[in-house]
């Protein structure tokens, strides 16, 4: 029995799908046919590839290793038949990019648009910044191809390159009725402040209750929001404080009218790196669009913007 990039095609889709029947129902095809591939792959290998459980298909560790395998080799002939395709052409692709939510780097998706539109029309670009997603580990499973995430520290399936340090602020509604100030604020002084934070499954959600702590103070928590336009309004109504990165409440439009004020003793930072996988390559286009965000990435970094620090 040959492994065929179909078989392999079938097996992903099982895994990603988490059920047969609805893998047979994606790619039109009877479910016998498809658990006739599945055994064939599993006698050529011969390991059990796939185990049933409560919360349906799963894979085995030899069947995670195979389809990190199979992600690469698909993409691989995906990428192989658009470059054929465009061999006379200007180099053409999809290319993902995550990027942290509450980051400075969620700033920067236009730029990168941008650029990409001037220099590589025809690599179409997807951005995600939604929650919900473990950016690492779309990397690592090569669903996505690059992402601009929080941490520097060693992650295992990904390879992290440290781009710049971002400090976090205090955001809240200007009050008209007293003057404006740029004075710090220790963070012992927040004991008494309602804030509107990420859950505490967000990165800077821990570095934040870890800071907090550090300063001996319990934080006030009002609500748990993970929408930036969501936390915008709940800030300018006067709902609460945030507290973020300076770059998104100057940039994000539903922050119109707050004040910002730096957090010291002690000041509250993160890292921003690219996340790129250890065992999967970048194809041309995305090394191309890796090659854009690094250059948006260095004129940010030219701009000395609010609270952005060097590596």
């Amino acid at each position: 029995m040959s492994v065929d990039f179909r078989k392999l095609k079938s097996f992903v889709k099982v895994v990603d799908a988490g059920s047969v029947s609805r893998a047979a129902g994606l790619l039109r095809t009877a479910q016998p046919a498809l658990s006739q591939q599945i055994a064939a792959l599993e006698s050529h290998f011969k390991h059990k590839l796939l185990l049933r459980s409560n919360h349906g298909i799963v894979p085995t560790e030899a069947g995670f290793i195979l389809y990190r395998h199979a992600q690469l080799l698909l993409k691989q002939i995906e990428q192989a038949q658009i470059d054929i395709d465009q061999s006379t052409k200007a180099l053409a692709g999809r290319v993902s990019i995550g990027l942290a939510t509450y980051s400075a780097s969620s700033t920067l998706s236009l730029p990168i648009l941008k650029e990409m539109s001037t220099l590589h029309p025809q690599i179409i670009v997807h951005i995600n910044d939604s929650f919900g997603h473990v950016l690492s580990e779309l990397i690592m499973t090569g669903k996505m191809d690059m992402a601009m995430i929080y941490g520097s520290g060693p992650i295992k399936g990904v390879k992290l390159q440290p781009l710049f340090r971002e400090e976090l602020y205090l955001v809240s509604r200007a009050d008209p009725a007293k003057k404006a100030t740029d004075e710090p604020l220790p963070l012992s002084a927040l004991a008494d402040v309602k804030l509107l934070l990420p859950s505490q499954g967000h990165f800077l959600r821990r570095l934040i209750d870890e800071s907090l702590a550090r300063a001996r103070v319990t934080p006030n928590v009002a609500s748990e929001i993970e929408s930036v336009s969501a936390l915008g309004a709940a800030v300018t109504e006067g709902l609460g404080s945030t507290i973020l990165p300076a770059s998104v409440a100057a940039t994000a439009s539903s922050f119109g009218g707050v004040e910002v004020r730096r957090l010291v003793r002690p000041a509250i930072e993160a890292t921003v790196s690219l996340c790129v996988s250890d065992h999967l390559p970048l194809s041309e286009p995305a090394l191309a669009t890796r090659s854009v965000l690094l250059t948006v990435v260095e004129k940010l970094m030219r701009s000395h913007p609010q609270g952005i620090k060097a590596v």
